[in-house]
């Protein structure tokens, strides 16, 4: 639980960081899909498949949406959950990113909201290295859509998303890996 002491939203965060650590943090040895290897872990599906953890953490997020996004672009598979409880949330509709289009039906890579010429945010759970949200931002653009930022539950990464910053992208984090890791200290004491 969060010190008494603390301002009303940094308590917030402090316990939607503890929620998250509690539902979601494992440990053991893990490669990431950037081929690292991690002894922990967060397995954002166990949070985002709890609902009330779920709309909680789209409270959380919607007043970070930065102003004028005009559609939330949930990245496969992990981002779209949360681009769905935001959208539910704020009113702002929803696409859905594949890594790849598919061959057959609509043949898109982004279903959903119409992207093209239009403000979007690039929705994630977690975020690493970025790559995935560079490749997928890229594939966006391609397609008509303004992307200049990212909004994501977590960022682990250890150089503050320098590859989004690369790829002309701000990165939104609800809450970064330090945060994280101090709700785990304030649990274990």
């Amino acid at each position: 639980m969060p010190p008494d002491d603390m301002p009303p939203d940094d308590a917030r965060l402090a316990d939607l960081a503890d929620r998250i650590n509690t539902i979601a943090r494992l440990t053991g040895t893990f490669t990431l899909r950037s081929g690292q290897v991690a002894t922990e872990y967060f397995d954002k599906y166990r949070f985002e498949a709890q609902p009330a953890l779920l709309a909680a953490i789209a409270e959380a997020l919607a007043p970070m949406i930065p102003a004028g996004t005009e559609v939330l672009a949930g990245l496969e598979m992990g981002g779209i959950p949360i681009a769905t409880a935001l959208s539910l949330h704020t009113g702002i509709p929803a696409a859905f990113v594949r890594k790849e289009a598919k061959k057959y039906g609509t043949a898109r890579l982004a279903e959903g909201a119409d992207i093209d010429g239009k403000r979007v945010t690039v929705v994630e759970d977690v975020i690493t290295t970025g790559g995935q949200v560079v490749i997928s931002t890229d594939d966006l653009r391609g397609l008509g859509a303004q992307v200049q930022h990212v909004l994501c539950v977590i960022d682990r990464s250890s150089d503050q998303g320098a590859a989004l910053t690369a790829a002309g992208l701000q990165m939104h984090a609800l809450l970064t890996r330090a945060q994280l890791d101090a709700a785990e200290a304030r649990r274990a004491d």
